[in-house]
């Protein structure tokens, strides 16, 4: 028998405000990495290709995570790793600011992408014990912090690149407000340590399965949008070089938008209506984007993109974080594992179909996805 845990003492509003903060700060430790990623490449002399295989080395180090969190997350808890991970997570940032060559940046990333996934599945596990005190939708507001961290880091990242702060300086200083919050704040987690461990590995069910490829879909075409969004805009679209970007930075506009919307839209709605929704929106953007790739058509759908992927991660974690057949915290990362195999393979797939027909055929799959989304959520029972 399991023995009864403590009572978390503090309000739910408090949980959900640290909750709040811990997302943010994970997001600024990513988006603090991504803002210096031109500046490291210029300083190691990479060329693209080499950059390519690099930050390649980012989600491996994600994807050999997924099954050691789902296991020490049932011997320590989330609130024990969200502070142990998160703590690895922006000192691995600071310590890319270090690496003098690519050997070292290879291994770092590794380890930056490793941490990443244990904040990951750890920070959602108490997102999903903040909502279940509040008995409605909020796990997407959540990850709605996490996108404004991305904007946040962006601004900071441009800022210290204008003064020309070395991306060590830069990183430090990050590191140090994310070490001094989790000071600040780690004692307002709720634990939630099992006194006894479940097994290392549990199938998933044919509920956290369906989850699992509704998030991998959608993942698909989050990283098509990441990754090749600015070079459709360039090559396809035919923007202007002043304006390549608008296209990118549309999508992360609505994409966060939607993130804060989509917790009463899904309360009010349901789930799989929201689910079936997303993926509309999805689809209907990317044709858009496919049939006029012109900058103003193109734009608008990018938008609808952006609001079409925004609520589909957050609410599947939701889901799997209700599961009846694992914990919380194993369902996440069963459900992680599946996703985030949609992020690691999409963008080279698109590449591949780029190369061999055209930027638009890849886009027409993409668009696909975004039906399938559609599909599988109107199949699940959810």
């Amino acid at each position: 028998m399991n023995a009864v845990l403590p009572t978390y003492k503090f309000s739910r509003t408090t949980l959900r405000a640290i909750v709040g903060v811990m997302f943010f700060m994970t997001g600024l430790c990513f988006a603090s990495w991504a803002s210096r990623i031109a500046t490291i490449q210029q300083t190691l002399k990479l060329s693209d290709a080499a950059l390519g295989g690099v930050l390649f080395s980012l989600p491996v180090g994600l994807i050999c995570s997924l099954p050691f969190s789902g296991w020490i997350i049932t011997r320590i808890g989330s609130r024990n790793l969200l502070i142990a991970s998160l703590t690895i997570y922006c000192i691995t940032l600071s310590v890319l600011g270090l690496c003098t060559n690519t050997i070292q940046l290879i291994c770092c990333l590794l380890l930056f992408g490793f941490a990443s996934n244990a904040v990951n599945i750890s920070v959602n596990t108490q997102a999903v014990a903040a909502e279940e005190m509040y008995g409605r939708p909020i796990l997407a507001s959540f990850h709605g912090l996490w996108s404004l961290a991305g904007f946040t880091g962006a601004a900071i990242g441009t800022f210290m690149i204008g003064r020309g702060i070395v991306p060590l300086h830069h990183f430090v200083m990050i590191m140090l407000v994310v070490l001094l919050t989790i000071v600040a704040t780690s004692r307002f987690l709720k634990f939630d340590k099992p006194a006894s461990a479940g097994p290392a590995f549990v199938m998933p069910d044919k509920s956290l399965i369906k989850l699992g490829l509704i998030a991998f879909c959608s993942m698909i075409c989050e990283g098509a949008m990441f990754d090749w969004s600015v070079i459709y805009f360039k090559k396809v679209v035919l923007a202007p070089q002043e304006i390549m970007g608008l296209g990118y930075t549309a999508f992360m506009f609505t994409m966060a938008t939607g993130r804060f919307v989509a917790d009463s839209f899904s309360h009010r709605f349901g789930l799989k209506r929201t689910l079936q929704l997303s993926g509309m929106l999805t689809a209907t953007g990317l044709a858009i984007a496919v049939i006029f790739p012109h900058i103003y058509t193109a734009l608008g759908g990018f938008l609808l993109v952006g609001f079409g992927v925004s609520s589909v991660v957050p609410l599947v974690y939701s889901a799997a974080g209700k599961s009846k057949t694992m914990s919380p915290g194993v369902a996440i990362a069963a459900v992680s594992t599946i996703a985030f195999m949609g992020f690691l393979v999409g963008p080279p797939v698109i590449g591949f179909i780029a190369g061999a027909f055209s930027l638009r055929a890849s886009f027409t799959l993409i668009a696909l996805m975004g039906v399938c989304v559609t599909a599988f959520s109107t199949k699940a029972k959810i």
